[in-house]
Order: structure tokens, then sequence, then C-alpha cells
């Protein structure tokens, strides 16, 4: 196959001072904040505790990289995704965003564990964000820190944070799991096209158009999606499409302009095939996930 043109150019920076936030028994749960702008990236890291990435405001992609499988999320700002210790990721700001990134100490990783059970919380996972967790992460994140070179926290400091990581630890165990994201290949030259279709989902519409771009028949495609994904190749078109649309839908774009940016000719096309593909109709489907 060949190779695809990337779609535009991108700015990639190194993650933002992890260690100054690292969680600690004392400090189970610690937040930052990080603006990022559109086609900026976050470069591939691992960290030894766990995290949750969260946008207040725009939405950004968070991939994931694993011994058997890679994944690619599409995280607007009702939804984050839990990382777990020692996983490779990295996020990419689909439009200007207004990123938290909740790190998780051990302990706390334990106390999520009785919900769901340990092996829950030891994959990655698409979590639904509710408005208090939602407030809970804001407020974390403007806490008074205490790393390296900072002064200790007042008590009163102390107890208002304790108390608001207890309770965000309870609305973590609360939270509803969606069954949300896309899985990526360890072929090169597949995964690039791939990140090109989740690049620009309307490229194409067919697996023709693809196909020829990157100079392999449909037939090969087909086979290559079947081979390294375990799905067919409109299969996790279709998953892209519907990821793509709850952005959209996220920033209160009309029905019928997101079945136009997805590439379907009319509203009623794109309704049907998220009926057919999530058995309700798109207003049901956005407003539960």
């Amino acid at each position: 196959m060949t190779v695809l043109k990337s779609p535009s150019k991108r700015r990639s920076v190194p993650p933002m001072d992890p260690q100054r936030f690292k969680p600690s028994p004392e400090r189970p749960l610690r937040a930052k904040a990080r603006w990022m702008e559109h086609q900026m990236d976050i470069q591939p890291h691992q960290h030894e505790w766990a995290q949750l990435a969260f946008s207040m405001v725009g939405a950004v992609r968070v991939q994931t990289e694993g011994p058997q499988r890679s994944h690619s999320y599409l995280v607007p700002p009702s939804r984050a995704v839990w990382i777990p210790p020692h996983t490779v990721h990295a996020v990419s700001a689909v439009e200007r965003a207004d990123m938290r990134a909740l790190y998780v100490h051990e302990s706390a990783v334990t106390q999520l564990g009785l919900a769901g059970g340990p092996q829950a919380w030891a994959q990655c996972r698409v979590l639904e964000v509710t408005p208090l967790m939602r407030e809970l992460l804001q407020a974390l994140a403007t806490e008074p820190d205490s790393g390296p070179g900072h002064p200790s926290q007042h008590p009163l400091d102390q107890a208002r944070e304790q108390a608001l990581c207890q309770l965000l630890i309870d609305e973590l165990r609360r939270a509803r799991s969606l069954h949300l994201g896309l899985s990526l290949p360890h072929d090169k030259r597949l995964r690039h096209l791939c990140e090109t279709m989740m690049a620009e989902p309307a490229r194409h519409p067919d697996i023709d158009g693809w196909a020829t771009e990157c100079g392999a028949s449909a037939r090969t495609l087909s086979r290559l999606f079947r081979e390294e994904l375990g799905t067919s190749f409109s299969q996790w078109r279709q998953q892209l499409q519907l990821a793509h649309a709850l952005q959209l839908a996220a920033q209160k774009k009309p029905m019928n302009l997101i079945a136009a940016e997805l590439g379907y000719s009319s509203a009623s096309a794109f309704s049907a095939m998220v009926t057919r593909a999530v058995g309700m109709p798109p207003s049901r489907f956005f407003a539960e996930a």
C-alpha cells in the first residue's frame, strides 16, 4: 500500500511537568489543567500512576498503545478516558481544548476496584462525566500546589482537598462505562490509513476510494482490517463515524450539518445508519451517550 499524505501539519509538544503533580498516599488524586490549541499533540508517554483524561471545553483524541492492540478515543466534554498505570498514551486536540489530567495513586485505584472488580480498572475505558464529576475535576485542578519547590498546604486546604478526593473517588466508582473507542492496527501502513480516516472521515465515500488512494485493492484492504483488527472495514468506519457524530453533537450542531460533514447525502440517510448501528435514533443516542 502507498503511504497517504498527512492531512495537515500538527505541533508536537512534550507532557507538561507530570512529576510535579505526582500523586501520593497523602494526596491520592492530583489534577492539572492545560490549554491545547487546535492541531496540538502531546507526545506519547507513560507514568507509574493511572490517569483520567478529560476536556472541560473542546474535543480531544486519546490514543493508547498496548501489547495486543492499540485504541483511539474521541473525547467530547461529556466523556473521559481512564488510562491504567504504565500505559503509553498520547493526546491530540481536535479543536481548542481546556484539558484536565487527573492523576490517580494506586491506593485510590484500590478503592475504585471495589466497583466492577479490579480488572475493570486494569484496562482503558470510557466513562460518562456527570455534572458533579465535572465540577470536582475543576475544583481539584485549582487546589494549591505543594509539589517540589512549593510550600506545604495550609491545614484547611488539606482538609478541603481530602474531601474533594473522597467525593471524586465515589463519583468515579459510580460512573457509567461506555463501549466506545476504535481499535488501531500495529501495521504501519494500515495504521497511517486509519489515522488519515480519523482526521478526514468524509474524504472518500466508500472503501474503493480509500483503496485507490493508498494503492491497494478493496479486497486487500478488507483482508487487512479483518486480520489486524478483527472487524470489517465498514464496521470500523461506522464506529469512526459515530465517534465524530458525538463530537459534533456535543458542539450543538444540527443533524443535517452532522450528516453532511460525515459524507451523507441527507440527514435521513445518516439517521438510518445510526439507528441500524445502535438500535435507536440519533436524538436518543446523543442524549444517552
